[in-house]
């Protein structure tokens, strides 16, 4: 062996190895990260529209220097002052450590739970968190608006966090209210919950396009405010021109949009607002989607009784079917369990007095026992039959603790097996046949008490009779 030489131990050359792994891993990490530096630039033309800018946008560097981070994201301006002094650089592209975990593989079968990265800049991390006096600082000292390391603008970044005077301070610096993000979005598809509001009004102020479509869904900001039941936003974009009618790839109006979207109780007002501005505007009540659900399929199986009858009111076929040959009641009798306290009395109703097709009287116990736990919804469906045949396996069909509570209403539909139905009743069944599909026209100007004008459209009562 050559005295120049020396052995290494298998613990040293494995540690070597590591070394060298670890190494190359960062040498990519680096060339990622100026991969996606330079990736997300926006076009030269957006880069030219910047009438404020105080320099040249400049290369931005890789920081990891803990102390410029610290003082980003807390927003402390005498820091940034010094962090940041004239003819410095601010176009950094910063990978904050932290976020949520995810499993990476490191290749050959091997995976590890790691923090998920996401590249950011310090317009970024200002503007999403409504650091105005910030943000300015950087901006004048030449930070580039539309760097978009992490696949997003700064701009985006303080739409979704619904920060107005940030979105205001960015587009005077020349931002672009068109820029698409790397999932396909501009800043107005961003603008979701109703503190965006003043956003969306600067954006709109300085050009964004009112019917700019998302890149993979085709979705308007129209389709956006729609969907989340958006008044505010849906008048404003009305009034800069959006158009009503159009569709997106699953074949969704605006419309269709907000029927078709999951309603808490607290959120049913600002969906039939968002409805009533739409269909003001011409919105056509009959777009089907793909699978020919019409927006009023959609608002049944959400059960949004306003939404209802606003449809109905507006000509809503109460009888169109779906590609699965369901109507509007078949859906909404499928939820009923899910939405007592959306009443969902009254869409059964509404739709019987359309006109709507009734349940076939051999899936009558089906229905008790799906629906046993709205009382009034069985009234109504019950109440659009002269006569039924009630048997023992409808009482087998409401569950115990249903029959326990509402007992007085289930004892007076199961006395229905030895009891014919009233006078009262059948007269009720023979003019409702005779006036089919215009109840909801005739009955209100017929020249009886209001009880009885009630009682023609299937009010509630609590019983059986």
């Amino acid at each position: 062996m050559s005295q120049s030489s020396f052995v290494f131990t298998a613990t040293a050359l494995r540690s070597l190895e590591l070394d060298k792994d670890m190494l190359e891993r960062y040498k990519y990490k680096t060339q990622r990260a100026s991969y996606h530096v330079s990736s997300y630039l926006l076009k030269k033309e957006a880069m030219n529209r910047a009438p404020l800018r105080s320099s040249i946008a400049r290369k931005p560097a890789i920081c990891q220097d803990v102390v410029i981070q610290n003082a980003l994201y807390t927003g402390d301006l005498e820091a940034m002052q010094r962090l940041f002094p004239r003819g410095s650089t601010t176009n950094l592209v910063i990978e904050p450590q932290g976020g949520e975990m995810r499993w990476v593989t490191r290749g050959e079968g091997l995976w590890s739970l790691t923090y998920e990265q996401e590249l950011t800049t310090p317009l970024h991390i200002t503007a999403g968190r409504g650091f105005e006096d910030c943000l300015s600082l950087l901006l004048q000292r030449g930070a580039n608006v539309d760097l978009a390391p992490g696949g997003t603008t700064a701009l985006h970044e303080s739409c979704e966090n619904c920060q107005p005077e940030c979105t205001k301070l960015l587009l005077l610096h020349g931002a672009n209210a068109s820029a698409v993000s790397e999932e396909g979005l501009m800043p107005l598809h961003v603008c979701t919950s109703p503190e965006s509001l003043e956003c969306a009004k600067y954006l709109l102020q300085y050009g964004a396009p009112i019917n700019g479509c998302s890149v993979d869904e085709v979705d308007t900001p129209l389709h956006v405010a729609a969907r989340n039941g958006l008044p505010d936003h849906t008048e404003l974009y009305l009034r800069y021109g959006a158009a009503v009618n159009k569709q997106n790839c699953e074949g969704f109006t605006p419309l269709n949009a907000a029927c078709a979207q999951p309603q808490e109780k607290q959120d049913l007002g600002r969906y039939f607002k968002v409805c009533q501005m739409l269909l003001g505007a011409g919105a056509n009540i009959h777009t089907v989607d793909q699978d020919r659900h019409a927006p009023l399929h959609m608002a049944c199986k959400n059960v949004n009784p306003d939404i209802v009858d606003l449809l109905l009111a507006n000509g809503a076929y109460v009888n169109d079917m779906d590609y699965g040959g369901e109507a509007p009641m078949h859906n909404i009798l499928k939820v009923v369990c899910y939405k007592i306290s959306h009443q969902p009395e009254r869409i059964v109703r509404a739709l019987l007095n359309h006109g709507s097709i009734r349940v076939w009287p051999g899936a009558l116990p089906k229905v008790l026992k799906h629906c046993s736990q709205s009382p009034r919804t069985i009234e109504v469906l019950l109440n659009a039959y002269s006569c039924l045949k009630v048997t023992d396996t409808w009482v087998e069909s409401v569950p115990a603790e249903m029959l326990k509570e509402h007992k007085e209403f289930y004892e007076s539909v199961f006395c229905l097996e030895r009891t014919p139905r009233s006078l009262q009743h059948f007269a009720r069944c023979r003019l409702r046949n005779f006036l089919e599909g215009r109840l909801t026209e005739v009955v209100p100007k017929l020249d009886v008490p209001t009880f009885i004008k009630n009682y023609l459209l299937l009010d509630y009562r609590g019983y059986i009779h």
